[in-house]
C-alpha cells in the first residue's frame, strides 16, 4: 500500500519583520516637550493676536492665566528647541543627498516615495522645518522679551515696541505654517512617521523605503552622508 504525501495549503509562516530604533527616549521626550509647549504658545498667542480668537484663552484657564504662562511656556519651548539642536545638529546639516532629494520633492508631495532619491536620517523637508523652528524661536524669544517687559521700553523708543510686535507676529505665523505642514506630513502623508516618535521604532521596510541611506548606515555601518 503506497503512502501519499499531504501538501498543506497554508502559506509558509512569515518571519517577523525586524525593527530599528529611530528615536531614543531622550529624543522623544524633548520632541514632545517642544510640541506641547509650542501648542500652548500657539493657543494663547492666537488668543492675544485677534479678538475673534480670544475664546481660545478659555481653553487654558482664561485671559489673565494665559497672559502669565505664555512667556514661561515660550521659554520652555526655546530650551527644548536648543536641546534638540544639540542632539540633532549632526543630522540636520544640508548634504548633497538633500539637494538631489529637493529636486524630486514633488514625488514626496504626491506620495510616490519609490521615485525619490535615497535620503539620510531626515529628509530635506524635515531639515527645512527644523531650521525654520530653530531660527523662528530665536526671533520669537528676542521679540518676546520686548513684549514681556514692554513697560520698560520708554516711549521715546516706541519704534522698538512696534518692531517687537511685528517680528513676533511674522515669526509666529511662519512657524505656525511650518507646524501645520509638519503635522500633516507626519500623520496623514507618511504612515508610520507619527508612531515612530511615540514608540521610537520603525520597521526595516519603512526605514529602507523612506530613509535608505540612514537604513544602510545603521544596518551595515556605511556612511549615509556622501
Amino acid at each position: 500500500m503506497s503512502t501519499s504525501h499531504v501538501v498543506s495549503s497554508r502559506p509558509p509562516a512569515r518571519e517577523p519583520e525586524g525593527v530599528i530604533c529611530r528615536y531614543t527616549l531622550g529624543e522623544r521626550v524633548h520632541h514632545w516637550l517642544a510640541a506641547l509647549t509650542y501648542i500652548y504658545c500657539l493657543i494663547t498667542g492666537l488668543a492675544f493676536w485677534s479678538p475673534y480668537m480670544y475664546w481660545l484663552a478659555t481653553l487654558v484657564g482664561g485671559g489673565p492665566t494665559a497672559r502669565f504662562w505664555h512667556p514661561w511656556f515660550g521659554l520652555g519651548f526655546t530650551l527644548s528647541i536648543f536641546w534638540m539642536y544639540k542632539m540633532w545638529i549632526g543630522d540636520m546639516r544640508i548634504t548633497d543627498a538633500d539637494r538631489r532629494w529637493s529636486k524630486a520633492m514633488r514625488y514626496y508631495v504626491e506620495n510616490q516615495d519609490e521615485k525619490l532619491p535615497p535620503e539620510g536620517r531626515f529628509n530635506y523637508g524635515q531639515k527645512l522645518f527644523f531650521w525654520l523652528m530653530f531660527y523662528g524661536v530665536i526671533l520669537l524669544v528676542i521679540s518676546g522679551f520686548g513684549l514681556w517687559f514692554v513697560e520698560s521700553i520708554p516711549w521715546s523708543l516706541r519704534w522698538l515696541r512696534y518692531t517687537a510686535v511685528t517680528v513676533h507676529v511674522v515669526a509666529a505665523l511662519a512657524t505656525i505654517a511650518g507646524f501645520i505642514i509638519h503635522v500633516y506630513m507626519g500623520t496623514a502623508m507618511v504612515r508610520g512617521g507619527f508612531t515612530s516618535i511615540i514608540r521610537g521604532e520603525v520597521t526595516s521596510t519603512w526605514a529602507k523605503t523612506h530613509h535608505r541611506l540612514w537604513y544602510e548606515q545603521v544596518t551595515k555601518g556605511t556612511s549615509s552622508q556622501k
